[in-house]
């Protein structure tokens, strides 16, 4: 059984007053400075010295998050835009070095040999390879990169297109793509496209510096390309550049075919001989596209009601979180693009931010971040902070399995059946398409990064090939050539958080096999993913991903075995 939802209890403050507020760096180094010096006699006063450590990076975790949402909610505020500034340039990298002394004493400390393997494994593990890749160097160059990435959303955030007189942003602009009116699909897509070609420059300008800064980081920290360094960083313990590379193969073999057939059932349905790109999310003349809801307030409300059809718990995430302003759901101009969970890791109550704009597409992106958000829920009453910092291949598989889950609900959506159909429908033609893109970005992050002082004409080339590598070929994008040359531009993760894509595409795999076990027994499902997600990442991933009852397996013979059970699935969904 699913358990009942339990309002979250902010863990007292032991160390840190509990009025401080991060405000500079001399107000938070005497803390740093008192961790660095204090004498560690025992297990116990070990414990009590990685707790201390714990309390003070939630409390600066949470702060610096704030800064984040703040901006990406408005970027034309520049006191926002300048708090963010200032912890990336004046607080962060102070902080860094005091981290890599504080991770030091662990590993030389005598005690830390007696603490529960079984639970400090994945945190000890982490922390020797902090150690291994840290330079000093490297501080203020990575602060300089993060600085710049955040640009990508500022510039993004400025685009903006008219269409009946009315000025839209791009993400608002994206529902006129589900029309039935073909004429009017071809005008959006096309001014999309000179407007996000207006800043290519700008960002092939932003991409060339921050393909620089990374190589640099790599080549400090001693290694021959930033490719390298980032498996290392990001904790890659479970598998290897080898499987990244038989995954691309195996989505080349086993889901293009899915993805043509899909392309294929939808040309049908619209009747055309030719598929242009304003056409993969239209529906024909005479069926509306589907309208899940007018406004933000009405998706949350909504989405409540789905998730407490799966379980009180989930629902009492987001009423909680609708109670503490913790959603920022419509999209407006100023705002950053796409959408995000952040946890908050002292109140451990997350932020949902969106650009919801009345699509289907929103529907989707609600019930992924709320998976997201529960996750955030179910892992905060763990004792350290670092133990809530799992990594992205269970964070993904929690919001991607809540999308599958919530699937048979959505009638709180659509009241008409055929309606219902219709979103499912969508839905697994998503997940589809979803994994020859994931294939598609992966490996050309994999060719940017092992191929450091590549020319834009290089770039472009190997985009393309890898670009139609992974494409169906079904579609015609004649007079579109240059857009889609730079159709990289669009994935805000190349710019703000490199390599990190393939999470997305293992979690997917993950998350079918969720459903797999839902659609054979719901309570068994819901209790196993619940489990998985309450231990963060003190298991290792192959051991989370046992106890959420699946495989963490993205080998061909799996991916096969996961779409043989799709494909029934689509063909009861009228694809043949």
């Amino acid at each position: 059984m699913t358990r009942a939802f339990v309002p979250l209890k902010q863990k007292e403050r032991e160390f840190l007053p509990t009025d401080f507020k991060v405000t500079d760096w001399e107000a938070l180094q005497p803390y740093f400075e008192e961790l660095q010096n204090r004498g560690i006699d025992n297990k116990a006063a070990l414990e009590k010295w990685l707790n201390d450590i714990s309390e003070l990076e939630a409390v600066v975790s949470e702060d610096a998050c704030w800064r984040q949402i703040n901006m990406t909610c408005d970027t034309t505020n520049k006191e926002y835009e300048a708090a963010f500034t200032y912890f990336c340039m004046e607080i962060e990298p102070k902080i860094k070095p005091y981290g890599f002394e504080l991770n030091k004493k662990l590993l030389a400390c005598a005690f830390t040999s007696e603490l529960d393997k079984n639970l400090y494994f994945p945190y000890l593990r982490g922390v020797d390879n902090s150690i291994k890749l840290y330079r000093d160097e490297n501080v203020p160059l990575q602060a300089d990169m993060n600085l710049m990435a955040q640009q990508y959303g500022v510039i993004s955030g400025a685009m903006g297109v008219e269409v009946d007189g009315k000025e839209y942003t791009l993400q608002q602009a994206a529902k006129f793509l589900h029309s039935p009116d073909r004429a009017l699909r071809e005008t959006v897509f096309t001014k999309v496209a000179i407007r996000r070609l207006e800043d290519k420059d700008k960002l092939n300008e932003l991409f060339d510096k921050l393909l620089t800064i990374r190589q640099q980081i790599a080549v400090n920290a001693g290694f021959e390309n930033y490719r390298d360094y980032k498996f290392r960083e990001l904790g890659r313990f479970d598998y290897t550049v080898a499987d990244c590379f038989a995954f691309h193969d195996a989505v080349k073999e086993h889901i293009i075919p899915l993805h043509a057939m899909l392309v294929k059932n939808r040309q049908k349905r619209l009747g055309l001989d030719v598929m242009r790109p304003w056409d993969g999310d239209a529906e024909p003349v005479g069926i509306e596209p589907l309208h899940p809801f007018k406004d933000g307030k009405e998706l949350n409300e909504k989405a409540i009601q789905v998730f407490d059809r799966l379980s009180p718990y989930f629902s009492g995430c987001l009423e909680t979180m609708q109670q503490m302003k913790r959603l920022d759901l419509d999209s407006r101009k100023g705002k950053a693009p796409g959408g995000y969970n952040c946890p908050l890791a002292e109140t451990g109550v997350p932020f949902i931010f969106m650009n919801a704009a009345g699509t289907m597409g929103d529907v989707i992106t609600m019930m992924h971040e709320g998976g997201h958000a529960v996750h955030s829920f179910l892992s905060h009453d763990l004792a350290l902070s670092a133990f809530k910092e799992y990594p992205m291949e269970i964070a993904e598989l929690a919001s991607m399995s809540m999308e599958l889950f919530s699937m048979e609900h959505w009638d709180v959506f659509f009241k008409d059946e055929k309606e219902l159909k219709r979103a499912q429908l969508e839905e697994m033609e998503r997940i589809i398409s979803v994994l020859p893109w994931i294939a598609t970005i992966d490996k050309y992050q994999h060719w940017l990064y092992t191929n450091p002082g590549h020319s834009l004409k290089d770039r472009e080339a190997a985009w393309l090939s890898i670009l139609n590598e992974f494409s169906t070929g079904i579609t015609d994008w004649s007079g579109f050539e240059e857009y889609r040359t730079n159709f990289w531009q669009k994935q805000l993760h190349l710019f703000e958080v490199p390599f990190y894509y393939i999470e997305y595409g293992i979690a997917q795999l993950g998350a079918i096999a969720m459903w797999r076990q839902y659609r054979q027994n719901k309570e068994q499902a819901l209790g196993n993913y619940m489990s998985a997600l309450s231990i963060g990442y003190t298991k290792t991933l192959k051991e989370l991903y046992s106890t959420a009852g699946i495989k963490f397996d993205f080998s061909a013979g799996y991916i096969k075995e996961l779409a043989n059970f799709v494909t029934p699935i689509l063909g009861e969904m009228g694809v043949k």
